[in-house]
């Protein structure tokens, strides 16, 4: 039975409630990548605590400036902000096997380079590290064109071709499907 959240504004789930599923502990330092303007990397950086660190990494500036100026408003020192293309080797800018989690929302949708993005959250994640997925689900009414959308069991396949394995299927609203994947090696 999935798991019903309060939804956020125009029906979207709220964050601070999807990564409740994310097994996030106090000090743990987790990468969001394609951060954007800082949907999910707000509550990450409270749900890490004073002691963790969020690394906000995005390709636009101005995402980045976004989301600084919302952690300057909720009082978070935290977050560390990335210019990076995560299409690229080494994009991330982040040193090898030093996340505990690393985040994916709604970027793979958006991306001719599904596989580099996979491989550098493979480089960056420490062993048993947690690579977390939400994207857009294939049959929801909302959202990008379902032409460009990444199908559940696509995610899964890429996945694992990069070294993940599955370890569980989340709810993460309405118009979204999650992943929780271990890394391997």
């Amino acid at each position: 039975m999935e798991t019903k959240f309060p939804r956020g504004a125009g029906g979207f789930i709220k964050p601070e409630f999807v990564i409740k599923e994310f097994g996030i502990l106090l000090e743990m330092k987790i990468a969001d990548f394609g951060c954007g303007h800082g949907y999910f990397s707000i509550p990450l950086a409270k749900a890490a605590g004073d002691n963790g660190i969020v690394y906000a990494i995005d390709i636009q500036n101005s995402a980045l400036g976004a989301v600084r100026s919302m952690a300057k408003k909720e009082g978070l020192l935290n977050i560390k902000y990335i210019k990076g293309d995560l299409e690229k080797e080494k994009g991330s800018r982040l040193p090898d096997d030093s996340m505990d989690l690393v985040l994916l929302a709604n970027i793979l949708y958006q991306s001719p380079g599904k596989s580099e993005i996979l491989k550098e959250a493979t480089r960056v994640l420490k062993k048993q590290g947690s690579l977390i997925m939400v994207d857009w689900s294939e049959d929801s009414f909302v959202g990008p064109p379902r032409r460009t959308r990444i199908s559940r069991e696509t995610a899964k396949r890429l996945a694992e071709s990069e070294g993940f394995r599955i370890i569980r299927e989340f709810s993460a609203g309405e118009y979204h499907y999650g992943l929780t994947m271990a890394k391997l090696t």
